[in-house]
């Protein structure tokens, strides 16, 4: 009997083992260790940076006004000298804020990153924050984590829909590690990174998110990332006012967000400068702001920690929305490599600063402390830039560990998102991807079909007639070919018609015409072509839109017909 049991026992332990969830869940465990560790080496070679940089670390702003003018225009732009080439020449994918690298990788790459992104990101990330970059760390660390789920993923070399599986399991254990906040690193993942909450895909982030907060709160404390006064509802009146910071929030992220691209867009049109100085040039322009405005050097915690407490002016705080949009702007724009979360929790604190201090100086009585409202716009900006307003809600709600923030968020957030989402299409995010020609908007299996190339797909056999053919010969061929197309080529073998039975019914009532008629005068010449290195998206696109059901595939350079490409190759 005792030998039964145990047999029994060691063959449950067996099938336990080979079981492929449970295999799943131990490298999401596995994965959340290296992310915590990744996210903790970064943090640390941020400080190593700076200390390099200007022999001191912490909050810029108890020791930026004391260094020599020269020293904070000089120093950014140095950190951009080195941050340029490096991008440049190390890996291209580490350059700007790393998110929409890692949502492309996933959608149209099976979740496949280069092993060598992790370790540019860490350092070109680290320098620009450490020389005073206005960028903050949370989008390196995602994509930190994302390239150390991804290079696992290939060392196993499972499927690829495990290894999107495990590159949100890193994503997701960076933002947990960054913010002490599990619950948001894990809803990121799944909202922004993989847009899957199932079962099978979420249990694994989860889990990689716990065990990286635990390796965060171990070597930093069970600490929220700022120190955030107990928040209170003074009166009901003030959901009145919430709504209506959720609207300033919205518009001030589609600010933020266009200003970011028409940066990049004024960079890109200087030619005459290499790409990888213009990094250099960014952070001169930088060096500017920062004699003004320390407050804007790199993640600008300490800002935005004078801003939950109350503590800046409202003509400060107003100030400071548009001087972060434009340094963060300039950083991004010019190559420099960091993420747009922490700009964003900044200028929406200072947005929700300067909001709570208007209405508090009108309103005193029945409104909370300017802090208050700061702490509900830094959710609402991240959900007006991301449209992620899940993840948005449960950060600030993790940071403040308070049921109370909870109705005046949502409603901000809420509102944020549909005021943001209506003026601009597209998140911060996935405009940077359309600009590439990638639409994640509509989901990602679209970005799937934009991924697949029509010469995967097409068929080589294809049948021409040449523009002289006599009409007799015409209906013959199309009665003898199992074809739905007839395509007409001139003397160099170009395209220049298509003919169907359509084209041809009306000849066919006129007797006398077979040998009067020839294939050019009856084929329809307004045609719709596509090329090999086209997507399959395309295509689809354009039968769906013209009622079509072949296109002809051409040669890039010559314009010959070299095969075709159906709907039903396209559903197959």
């Amino acid at each position: 009997m005792a030998m039964e049991t145990k047999k029994q026992s060691t063959n449950f332990l067996h099938r336990l083992i080979m079981n492929q969830n449970v295999f799943l869940l131990v490298i999401a465990i596995f994965i959340g260790v290296l992310g915590g560790y990744g996210a903790l080496l970064f943090r640390y070679i941020i400080r190593f940076a700076q200390y390099g940089f200007y022999q001191q670390t912490g909050d810029a702003l108890g020791f930026l006004p004391a260094i020599p003018f020269y020293i904070k225009i000089l120093m950014p732009a140095l950190g951009g000298l080195i941050v340029g080439p490096l991008v440049y020449f190390g890996a291209r994918e580490a350059k700007g804020h790393g998110v929409p690298e890692v949502m492309e990788a996933v959608a149209l790459k099976g979740g496949q990153i280069r092993s060598r992104v992790a370790a540019v990101k860490i350092l070109a990330s680290a320098i620009s924050i450490g020389s005073g970059g206005s960028v903050g760390r949370e989008g390196p660390i995602v994509q930190i984590g994302a390239s150390i789920g991804s290079t696992i993923s290939q060392l196993l070399r499972v499927s690829s829909l495990r290894q999107r599986t495990f590159v949100g399991c890193g994503a997701a254990a960076g933002i947990a590690a960054t913010f002490n906040a599990p619950i948001a690193g894990a809803l990121f993942a799944a909202e922004v990174i993989l847009g899957d909450f199932g079962f099978v895909t979420f249990s694994p982030v989860v889990l990689s998110s716990v065990t990286a907060t635990v390796i965060s709160r171990h070597y930093f404390g069970d600490f929220p990332a700022f120190v955030i006064p107990t928040y209170e509802v003074v009166s009901l009146w003030e959901f009145l006012f919430y709504p209506l910071l959720g609207v300033l929030a919205g518009l001030v992220a589609v600010l933020f967000t266009v200003t970011v691209y028409k940066f990049e867009d004024k960079f890109d049109e200087v030619k005459r400068v290499p790409e990888y100085l213009k990094p250099a040039i960014g952070g001169l322009i930088l060096g500017c702001f920062l004699l003004v405005w320390p407050h804007v050097f790199g993640v600008g915690y300490g800002a935005i920690e004078l801003s939950l407490t109350s503590k800046m002016s409202g003509l400060l705080l107003l100030t400071l929305i548009f001087i972060k949009i434009l340094a963060t702007s300039v950083t991004i724009g010019s190559g420099g490599s960091g993420g747009i979360f922490a700009p964003s929790l900044f200028i929406g604190a200072m947005t929700g600063g300067f909001f709570g201090w208007a209405v508090n100086w009108v309103f005193p009585a029945i409104t909370a402390a300017p802090g208050a409202y700061a702490l509900v716009a830094m959710g609402a900006v991240v959900a007006g830039t991301t449209h992620a307003p899940i993840t948005a809600i449960i950060i600030i709600f993790e940071m403040t560990a308070t049921y109370k923030i909870i109705l005046p968020l949502m409603f901000a957030c809420i509102i944020s998102t549909l005021i943001a989402s209506s003026i601009k299409q597209g998140s911060i995010y996935t405009i940077k991807l359309a600009r590439r020609g990638v639409e994640l908007v509509q989901g990602w299996e679209q970005g799937v079909l934009q991924s697949l190339k029509i010469q995967n797909i097409m068929k080589h056999h294809v049948v021409t007639i040449s523009e002289g053919t006599r009409l007799g010969e015409v209906i013959g061929r199309l009665k003898t070919q199992n074809i739905s197309y007839l395509h007409v080529v001139n003397k160099e073998e170009e395209l220049t018609g298509i003919i169907s039975f359509r084209d041809i019914r009306s000849a066919l009532q006129e007797e006398g015409l077979s040998d009067l008629v020839i294939a050019r005068d009856v084929a329809t010449k307004n045609i719709i072509t596509i090329r090999p290195s086209d997507s399959i998206l395309l295509a689809l696109q354009e039968m769906g839109g013209r009622g079509i059901s072949q296109l002809p595939v051409v040669e890039e350079e010559t314009g010959k017909v070299i095969g075709t490409v159906s709907q039903r190759d396209v559903m197959a």
